[in-house]
């Protein structure tokens, strides 16, 4: 949506060393930090080490609008505050506007400005105002102090290293090794990820996979002085799912509609290509809807798909209809096992951390197809699943909840039209207990992951033996009561954030940066407000943004029954002869680092699908190349 004239530097990578010793702060490793990340912004870089030598900062960046000098990183201001950011405040304008209320004159139009002025004025507060995703530095020079902070979701990464009164943080783990910080996997988390195929540790969300090396989570900011050593990591948001107000359906498809569009308008402010992806589902259809009517007069919106024709989920048909029906551009790549096998090392060095199933190499490719067609920004639909119940998985703890307050007849009905519409879930006599233990349940379902860790045969003895009485550590469980319980669980706990962590790594390894409409925290707050019947409702999962969008949309969009996770034929391609090979030698090193028992070796490659549990050949695969 040109017009705007906005100074915003689409996608950045940061870093930063603090140190009471002025010899470790250097622009050497500066330099270094910086080089690594280049990706994340390749037209150029900036430094600084303060007066003192204690202080240290690196930017990259991608200019998109503006390369004058105006909004430069590293930023000063005022004297006393100096920030290096990677992000967008999507509502700048609107707290520019307030700032100025307050007396603050701006000499650029950065959104970088804006949050320094915040943070002189309300100070830690500040977060409280900003829609956007983010993480920034910035260094108090009146008072020798760090402040850093991550957007309420985990849109944009910050990890750490801490020791002994130094601090290095960067936006990826890759430039704090590229300054001699050891890179050692975590065994425990390295375990959890070869038997549950856990990406997280839900319990102790700052760690990652590699020892030392810390991720500041999401809705938290943190403190550091070099001198007194002291880092503190504190809360700013939280999603609260005790709360329910009650609307009428009128009143609620009113006020999602309204905030819904509201987001997505916001997200389009940029002097630069704005195009979506579209993989047919009703989340990404829904924003083309609503991207096509806020730029009616506009170019036509390029959309970026991946298609298989062929394979059973192959979502083609679905892309077409939205194609045409809102005469958009639609750019297609259908990726292959040789592409997978060629691109894997590559991918698995932006990814840093392991990752599930080769949906993400498919992210991959659609975000290389957009930067091809020159389109730096893309919006996307995350976020919807996790918010408005819409994997099939939900199905069974909507029904437990009816069971809990006692709503029979509606649970009757819900399974017959569940049925009825071929929803896939499992329903039996065990669900109707668990809906009056659900603490029972989550220790149950706690020991079960325990005893799937602890017994399974391909994974060394010894190595086992070395994480004995660790086990439990990486293992939580959620105490199901409703709907709403899960859907915090995964939204802000386990689920959503490794997806974020996905995305970002895959559009910056591009040069492209993802948006995400459903993740305005008003939105998901107004969401989370909400009864459950506004998710799951007569037999439709997703029930609210189905009857929001049911004008908007083709019948066959809205109304369908099928729920495809962005999949890839990857049982197929794991009967690849040279990803069969990639995968054995992946096992033969595994068990060389004493990971793996040797007798895995003689084991077939059980090729799968890339959502099916027990995926362990995949797994296999991926840890191997990021040891």
């Amino acid at each position: 949506m040109p017009g705007f004239f906005l100074d915003i530097y689409i996608m950045c990578g940061i870093a930063g060393i603090i140190s009471p010793n002025s010899l470790v702060v250097n622009e050497g490793l500066l330099h270094s930090m910086a080089n690594t990340i280049a990706h994340r912004g390749p037209d150029s870089e900036g430094y600084w080490i303060n007066d003192d030598g204690n202080m240290g900062f690196a930017h990259r960046r991608l200019s998109i609008i503006d390369l004058s000098n105006a909004g430069a990183q590293p930023m000063h201001y005022l004297n006393r505050y100096t920030i290096v950011y990677n992000g967008e405040i999507y509502n700048y304008i609107e707290v520019r506007e307030e700032l100025r209320k307050h007396g603050y004159s701006f000499a650029s139009q950065s959104d970088t400005e804006v949050i320094l002025a915040a943070y002189d004025y309300w100070k830690s507060d500040c977060l409280q105002h900003f829609d956007g995703m983010f993480a920034f530095a910035i260094w108090d020079d009146k008072k020798k102090k760090l402040f850093a902070a991550r957007d309420r979701f985990g849109e944009k990464p910050f990890y750490y290293y801490e020791e002994n009164g130094h601090l290095a943080f960067a936006s990826e783990m890759k430039a704090l090794w590229a300054i001699g910080i050891e890179k050692k996997p975590d065994p425990k988390m390295l375990l959890n990820y070869l038997t549950l195929g856990h990406v997280q540790n839900v319990k102790e969300k700052k760690e990652t996979f590699f020892e030392n090396i810390y991720s500041l989570p999401p809705a938290h900011y943190l403190s550091f002085s070099p001198f007194t050593g002291q880092l503190s990591i504190l809360s700013y948001w939280d999603l609260n799912k005790e709360k329910e107000i009650n609307y009428t359906e009128k009143e609620a498809i009113v006020k999602f509609t309204e905030l819904f569009n509201h987001s997505i308008n916001r997200r389009l402010r940029s002097d630069v290509p704005v195009g979506t992806s579209l993989s047919g589902g009703l989340d990404s259809s829904s924003i083309v809807a609503v991207v096509s009517k806020l730029k009616a007069n506009g170019d036509r919106l390029k959309t970026f798909s991946a298609v298989f024709p062929g394979f059973e989920k192959d979502e083609s048909k679905y892309i077409a209809e939205i194609a045409t029906n809102f005469n958009v551009d639609n750019f297609q790549i259908t990726p292959s096992a040789d592409e997978l096998i060629k691109n894997f090392e590559t991918l698995c060095y932006h990814q840093e951390e392991p990752f599930p199933s080769s949906s993400i190499f498919l992210q991959y490719k659609v975000f290389e197809l957009a930067a091809k067609h020159k389109t730096k920004v893309l919006l996307d639909g995350q976020g919807a699943d996790e918010t408005l119940g819409g994997y099939h998985k939900y199905i069974h703890w909507h029904l437990q909840q009816l069971i809990g307050r006692g709503k029979f007849k509606q649970l009757k009905n819900d399974i017959r039209i569940f049925k009825e519409n071929n929803f896939s879930f499992d329903w039996g006599i065990r669900n109707y207990i668990a809906s009056y233990f659900p603490s029972h349940i989550a220790i149950f379902l706690e020991k079960n992951e325990y005893r799937k860790m602890i017994y399974n045969r391909n994974i060394n003895r010894e190595f086992s033996a070395s994480l004995a009485g660790r086990g439990l550590e990486g293992i939580y469980k959620p105490i199901v009561t409703k709907l709403n319980d899960l859907l915090y669980y995964n939204t802000t706990q386990m689920g959503l954030e490794e997806l974020l962590r996905y995305a970002d790594r895959n559009s910056m390894a591009h040069g492209t940066e993802v948006r995400l409409p459903f993740l305005s925290h008003e939105l998901v707050e107004f969401i989370f407000s909400l009864p459950s019947n506004f998710k799951i409702h007569d037999g439709w999962t997703k029930w609210l943004l189905r009857k929001a969008m049911e004008k908007n949309l083709p019948d066959a969009i809205v109304w369908r029954k099928d729920k495809v996770g962005y999949e890839p034929p990857q049982q197929e391609w794991m009967h690849n002869k040279k990803l069969m090979e990639y995968i054995h030698e992946a096992k033969k090193k595994l068990v060389a680092e004493k990971i793996l028992s040797p007798s895995v070796l003689n084991n077939k490659i059980v090729p799968m699908a890339a959502h099916d549990a027990d995926n362990f050949d995949w797994r296999y695969l991926c840890a191997a190349q990021l040891l």
